[in-house]
């Protein structure tokens, strides 16, 4: 029998690292693309302060950058150590998207942003430039292969377990580069990214037109930012409508507890804007419900129910029974490899195989449990509501306020109007909220795919390595220690380098444009 606590260490100690990766993942995304915007207008214009600009914000970025490389590196191997199970399972799948990002997106990335740091003097403008996008491109590409990886586990496309090695095998490669739930998650995961640039650049531009310093960077940063960030918080809302709509296909059962959707209403459902979900009764409490709303988003129709989650779970029990079929054969093929008959049988029912491995929680041979344990399983496959339903409303909060701050800020920065002061005072507020958005859609898509560890294959608490719970105490605690460390580091470095700001005599230029009404101006 799995030890749950080890399952639970495990999965803890991924989850601190991969919340904490992420704080940085963003805003590299994000910076990449407004540093080659802005150096692309210096190469247009030559006005020196765009260089200038260009060359600030890239100090930002390569100091979240080398944090962002140090702590992703961790990732990596805990797939071997913590999951040593999964690497045998699905490493031939899995690993295959890894490895493409090491040795074309990440050297690409590596490469260029060298290049980017090192080149200004010994690059032509034109020549630089070509480098800043190309680091940028990186830095999208390495993004693209980690999300065809995990969206491979969230839609296990183009694979199928193979009973003579007793592993997850590639059939199509096309299938799972090409998986809609990695090609949605990715535009969705970027335009997030893109966000929280905008938001930290509008930010820090924010503080420095609130304090009157380096009055023509902010100005120009302020309102690039703003644009920027509108036009992807924008597209934030349209892809996770199109992610939400991969979902109905895919992942049922995570789209229903998002909603918390205990029974199948008549189409088109209603989307449940807020209320109080329970697990004990399996009802949603206080419900406010938006007419419709669901049913669009979930399946593009007036007439297409969206299953709830006791409908799926009477499924899941279904696939369970039949599972059994095939995990029965599994062991025929084990003790006999020319066993026609099992062969046959195994190929019929396989695809309901890992929901025969659910029972392996309550028994150690499934085709020993009882009805009682098959409805236990059944049930298993609810991840945990109330967190879902709520994560995924404030995410959507965090993105329209998003939107509303650099709809305001690009509004009034285009009028000759004087700008309010509270315009800047918002826009410095806003600054953690594309992160907390950020963080929460990773949860929402994690935590909602449980129990499993590739949707429908493996169960999670099969993934795990076979390690005492004393030595991921241990590591939880060290790299706690150390993220914490080198947190303290990043916001020191980061804050350091923007209350030093770029060199005041390198921001002359003579074709300035004209202030920003309400800012402060500098002193003739």
């Amino acid at each position: 029998m799995v030890d749950p606590l080890l399952v639970d260490l495990s999965r803890l100690q991924f989850a601190l690292t991969a919340l904490y990766h992420f704080l940085f993942v963003p805003l590299t995304l994000g910076l990449s693309i407004l540093i080659a915007m802005m150096e692309t207008v210096y190469v247009m214009t030559r006005r020196p302060i765009w260089r200038d600009m260009t060359k600030f914000w890239g100090v930002l970025f390569g100091i979240n950058f080398a944090l962002g490389v140090a702590t992703g590196i961790t990732m990596e191997f805990q797939f071997g150590m913590n999951w040593a199970y999964y690497s045998h399972y699905v490493g031939d799948v899995f690993g295959a998207p890894l490895a493409i990002e090491g040795l074309m997106a990440f050297f690409l990335e590596a490469t260029f942003v060298g290049l980017f740091f090192f080149g200004w003097d010994r690059l032509s403008a034109r020549a630089h430039l070509v480098v800043t996008w190309l680091m940028a491109l990186g830095t999208n590409f390495s993004a693209l292969w980690i999300l065809v990886a995990n969206g491979w586990m969230q839609n296990p496309v183009g694979s199928a377990f193979n009973p003579d090695t007793m592993r997850m095998e590639v059939t199509d490669f096309a299938a799972v580069i090409f998986n809609p739930v990695a090609q949605a998650k990715f535009v969705h995961t970027v335009s997030a990214g893109y966000v929280c640039g905008a938001g930290f650049v509008l930010g820090v531009s924010a503080w420095y037109l609130l304090r009157g310093r380096h009055l023509e960077l902010a100005k120009r940063s302020f309102v690039i930012a703003a644009a920027f960030g509108l036009a992807s918080a924008l597209s934030v809302v349209v892809l996770g409508d199109e992610s939400g709509y991969a979902l109905t296909d895919n992942q049922k059962m995570k789209l229903a507890a998002i909603e918390a959707m205990w029974q199948t209403e008549p189409a088109p459902a209603a989307f449940t804007a807020i209320g109080l979900p329970s697990l004990k009764d399996r009802e949603t409490h206080f419900a406010i419900h938006v007419p419709w709303v669901m049913g669009l988003i979930g399946t593009r129709s007036f007439d297409k129910p969206i299953p709830g989650i006791e409908e799926l779970v009477g499924k899941a029990e279904e696939r369970i029974r039949t599972g059994l079929i095939a995990y029965d054969a599994l062991e025929r093929i084990k003790a006999d490899r020319k066993d026609g008959v099992a062969r046959a049988a195994f190929a019929e029912h396989q695809a309901d195989l890992g929901y025969a491995l659910l029972l392996k929680q309550f028994v150690a041979d499934p085709r020993q449990a009882s009805a009682a344990q098959i409805k236990d399983a059944a049930w298993s496959t609810v991840p945990g509501v109330p967190p879902l339903f709520f994560s995924f409303r404030l995410m959507v909060l965090c993105g329209f306020v998003m939107i509303g701050v650099c709809g305001l800020s690009l509004w009034h920065t285009a009028r000759e109007r004087e700008v309010p002061r509270w315009l800047f005072r918002m826009a410095l507020l806003a600054l953690p909220l594309p992160w907390l958005g950020a963080e929460l859609g990773w949860f929402v898509a994690e935590f909602g795919r449980q129990p499993w560890i590739i949707e429908g294959v493996l169960p999670t608490f099969l993934a795990t390595s076979e390690l005492g719970a004393w030595n991921l105490m241990v590591t939880i605690a060290g790299f706690t220690l150390l993220y914490g460390a080198l947190a303290v580091i990043e916001v020191k470095l980061m804050l350091a380098a923007i209350r030093k700001g770029p060199d005041i005599a390198s921001l002359i230029d003579t074709a300035a444009p004209g202030p920003i009404a309400g800012a402060p101006q500098p002193a003739e």
